[in-house]
């Protein structure tokens, strides 16, 4: 055999014994990677929802057992918000989107109809919670508009109707965690009355001549119905933007009028104008008051609805000459135990 081919051969088996290497090589680390692969999850209720406090609803209803995400971020006017275009895919993944309603967040509206998936539902929780009957029309939502005051969340009771809807929409689309979701809506249901309760203790120390409110923004008729209150007036108009002259002269008459010892800023639309209007009326100047913002961030423990209602109600009743001794103590965590993993946008 010349050296030619016993080179050949060498060569040709060398090659063989490298290809079945190669391919002994690729099976002993294809079949490690294999193994390892993390099983697929169960699917997983997805829920998109627009303003704070009903997102903080529905996270202490829906718990661990739903994927949560709002999209209106916290100090942003829920009233003029325009959705970015990315948040149309956050709402197509959505199996359930719920929304205040009652004229509030009209583009995300528009978005939600146009980018929902198949079989999602759209939940408009004021449409459904009170008639059109009880619809209140007033300063910056005057009824030739069409539109009403849409903030129902105010009054806990109200509140606790947007609970139920919210607890019906996740047993329809997930009754395999029913109870999960009833056994988080009764907790919630208790703590709501039992916070209502406390504020009626609370502003019956208030004396009754001082249950009056004047805020920047228009956010409080249905909780004053609920407890009492006169409303009488708001500074920012209906069109959002600052008073005019006119129309301020005209509030520090009704602050005179009514002999209101309070008037009270809001946290997300700051103006200096309500400064001017207390010290050229005499009444107070109370800066802080929520409506859609959350306390502190996510994940501290009175960034919650039930937060939000605490915080104002100290304000409120302390600027107007109450006490706070019905409210010490009172719980307004998450109802569920552990982690939450609800996305409030920044």
């Amino acid at each position: 055999m010349s050296l030619t081919r016993i080179s050949s051969t060498i060569l040709t088996t060398l090659g063989l014994l490298l290809t079945m290497g190669i391919a002994v090589s690729t099976v002993s680390c294809d079949q490690p990677i294999k193994s390892q692969e993390v099983p697929s999850t169960p699917d997983i209720l997805q829920v998109v929802t627009t303003v704070s406090p009903i997102t903080s609803l529905a996270e202490n209803i829906g718990g661990q057992k739903i994927q949560l995400e709002g999209i209106i971020p916290e100090g942003t006017n829920s009233h003029t918000y325009e959705p970015a275009p990315s948040v149309a895919q956050i709402l197509s993944k959505a199996d359930i989107i719920i929304m205040n309603g009652l004229f509030l967040e009209q583009p995300s509206l528009e978005m939600a109809k146009e980018a929902k998936k198949k079989n999602a539902v759209i939940l408009q929780l004021g449409d459904n919670a009170i008639t059109q009957a009880e619809w209140i029309y007033d300063f910056s939502f005057p009824e030739s508009t069409g539109h009403p005051n849409p903030h129902l969340w105010t009054d806990p009771l109200l509140a606790l109707k947007y609970a139920e809807l919210i607890l019906e929409a996740f047993v329809a689309q997930d009754p395999d965690n029913a109870n999960y979701y009833q056994t988080n809506f009764n907790l919630l249901q208790s703590r709501i009355k039992l916070f209502d309760d406390a504020v009626q203790k609370a502003i019956a120390t208030i004396p009754p001549n001082n249950r009056k409110l004047l805020t920047y923004h228009d956010s409080f008729p249905y909780f004053s119905t609920r407890y009492g209150f006169t409303v009488i007036g708001a500074v920012q108009p209906s069109d959002f933007r600052e008073p005019s002259a006119r129309e301020v002269v005209n509030l520090i008459k009704q602050i005179n009028l009514h002999q209101v010892p309070a008037i009270f800023g809001s946290e997300v639309f700051p103006s200096d104008i309500m400064e001017q209007i207390a010290q050229e009326s005499g009444a107070i100047f109370v800066e802080g008051l929520r409506d859609d913002d959350l306390p502190g961030s996510a994940g501290d423990i009175d960034h919650t609805y039930l937060g939000l209602m605490v915080s104002d109600i100290n304000i409120i009743v302390t600027s107007l000459g109450g006490t706070l001794e019905a409210l010490e103590g009172f719980d307004s965590s998450l109802v569920f135990d552990g982690p939450s993993s609800a996305i409030y946008p920044e």
